[in-house]
């Protein structure tokens, strides 16, 4: 497939540009992984199908409820390790990728790092949405962001579905969200996200937050927004396939939004 393609050769060019991952070693305390997951769904308008990014969109029962991610999470360092030799075998989506024997021979130590957050990612998407490990086909990496309101470095995989349908979110997640590339690629979907903050102890009123660059949506009839460091990736992964930078924040409207006390909770 073309745009598959694509992005498998784009991502391995800036990679190559940039060292994406630290010389010194991971910290499991901090470090997550993500997967950026595509694939392709059905337009309920068009009747077509077409290329989507897949998020999850949190439940009320974990932290940051309400918000759109890509499936992942903390990396658990013996069990992931023992999992990133067996997904990194000849036989699966790592073992597979054109760049992976390269990856090995000129940068093992970031082969390696490489493959235990591909491990992670996997395994904590088959947890929040049985994504089947081998129904998929590794793209590549993406640069890590580090998350503001929690100590975390998220490590980004790109991944595309390939045959999977349907998804069985656990707990953690309230529902499974398709967003058109195409719609990712319009600069008229984005916002200027205006967040208030919890009410202080004192009783005063919400204290204003500062403004967050946002990609605004209608799942259906219903808005959802993408902000923070998920929009960060998604952004990015944009910008470096398909050269599409988001309008500076200061150009956008203004989309409100409030925090409550509950965001900050929850088990994971």
């Amino acid at each position: 497939m073309t745009l598959i393609r694509h992005i498998t050769q784009a991502l391995n060019g800036q990679v190559r540009q940039n060292s994406i991952y630290p010389d010194q070693p991971v910290d499991p305390q901090t470090a997550a992984s993500v997967i950026l997951l595509l694939g392709s769904h059905k337009n309920n308008q068009t009747n077509r199908s077409e290329p989507c990014l897949i998020f999850n969109k949190r439940s009320s029962k974990v932290r940051q409820p309400g918000d759109l991610c890509f499936p992942g999470g903390s990396i658990t360092p013996r069990l992931d390790a023992h999992l990133s030799k067996l997904f990194s075998m000849p036989f699966t989506p790592l073992g597979r990728w054109k760049y992976w024997t390269q990856w090995q021979d000129t940068h093992p130590r970031a082969a390696r790092c490489l493959s235990l957050f591909w491990a992670t990612g996997l395994r904590e998407s088959f947890e929040e949405m049985r994504l089947n490990p081998l129904g998929v086909k590794f793209l590549g990496p993406l640069p890590p962001q580090s998350l503001v309101m929690f100590r975390r470095v998220i490590y980004p995989m790109v991944a595309w579905v390939r045959r999977q349908k349907r998804f069985f979110p656990n707990w953690e997640v309230e529902k499974i969200i398709y967003v058109p590339l195409r719609e990712m690629l319009d600069a008229a979907n984005y916002r200027r996200y205006r967040l208030s903050l919890p009410a202080r102890e004192n009783g005063k009123s919400p204290a204003a937050g500062p403004d967050y660059p946002c990609f605004y949506f209608l799942d259906g009839s219903r808005p959802e927004i993408l902000w923070g460091a998920t929009y960060r990736i998604a952004t990015l992964f944009m910008e470096y396939v398909f050269g599409f930078k988001s309008p500076a924040v200061e150009t956008l409207p203004v989309v409100e939004g409030r925090l409550d006390s509950a965001y900050m909770t929850g088990y994971k």
